[in-house]
């Protein structure tokens, strides 16, 4: 199984409602990444449908139905309150949310550490703990689920451009295989970020890869304004997680940009909401 890319399917799992119900969360609004693990893995992606928000946190014409999830982007706290309570339906407990800060840092969250702070601080985490739900918060960055190929461990990581530079992808590998206490074969899946068509950069990111890996020039491809770069997230994320040996990578071929009826976009609508990535052991 070693070697063998996890196919990237265009919906992974996810279905189009036909009709979109402002007053019911449902499994149909999530997308399931499509791997070959053990059923004891569980995984999903929220879309922006099945919650309560509204506006530029609404449904992709405003209207209430949005399920974001985000408490730090302006949305009405209630909304966002009621969103998660909808969430935590489907889920084993509820999640454990991090204050991200496009950083590498990788909180383990079966420590002592991490079950008294009151504010976990990290962009990606990791467990051995059945029940424990891991999130991450995205509306471009891209989210990163992984487990170990005997479903024993679970992490996850939020690789926006920094993070990802900064190497949150190889720490929180190696986190996963410490806490195994061996080298063990790890699968992943690229969760919905912005895509390579709308991902353009200025130098900075472009030195800032390069000068780590040269190879990572060929993610780059030079835009149509004088400096600037249109980068592959996804294949930059490919590179990293090559380097410290997970050659099995899925997903990859959704953008947040490019679909406004599923997804949130920063990049896209400058005010907007986010969605969850979340990863557990089945209890």
């Amino acid at each position: 199984m070693r070697g063998m890319d996890i196919p990237a399917s265009g919906n992974e799992h996810a279905v189009r409602p036909e009709r979109e119900d402002a007053d019911s969360l449902n499994p149909e609004h999530f997308i399931r990444p499509a791997w070959p693990l053990p059923a004891r893995v569980g995984a999903c992606v929220t879309t922006r449908s099945g919650g309560l928000s509204q506006g530029r946190y609404g449904l992709a014409g405003g209207g209430v139905g949005g399920l974001n999830l985000g408490d730090h982007c302006g949305d009405e706290s209630l909304a966002v309150r009621c969103n998660r309570e909808r969430l935590v339906r489907y889920l084993p407990s509820p999640p454990l949310w991090l204050q991200q800060v496009h950083g590498s840092a990788v909180v383990d969250m079966d420590t002592p550490r991490a079950s008294t702070a009151g504010v976990l601080v990290g962009d990606a985490a990791v467990t051995r703990v059945p029940g424990r739900v891991l999130a991450v918060l995205s509306a471009d960055c891209l989210p990163v689920l992984l487990v170990d190929e005997q479903a024993r461990v679970v992490g996850i990581a939020h690789a926006g451009w920094r993070g990802l530079a900064a190497g949150v992808l190889e720490n929180t590998v190696g986190a996963m295989r410490a806490a195994l206490g061996v080298d063990a074969p790890i699968v992943a899946w690229l969760g919905p970020a912005i895509g390579p068509e709308a991902f353009e950069v200025g130098p900075e990111v472009f030195e800032a890869f390069c000068a780590h890996q040269p190879e990572a020039a060929c993610a780059f491809r030079p835009a149509g304004r004088a400096g600037k770069w249109m980068a592959d997230l996804y294949s930059l994320a490919r590179q990293r997680l090559a380097a410290v040996g997970v050659d099995r990578v899925g997903g990859g071929a959704l953008c947040t940009v490019g679909d406004p009826a599923r997804f949130y976009s920063y990049r896209r609508d400058g005010v907007t909401g986010r969605l969850a990535s979340l990863i557990w052991l089945a209890p």
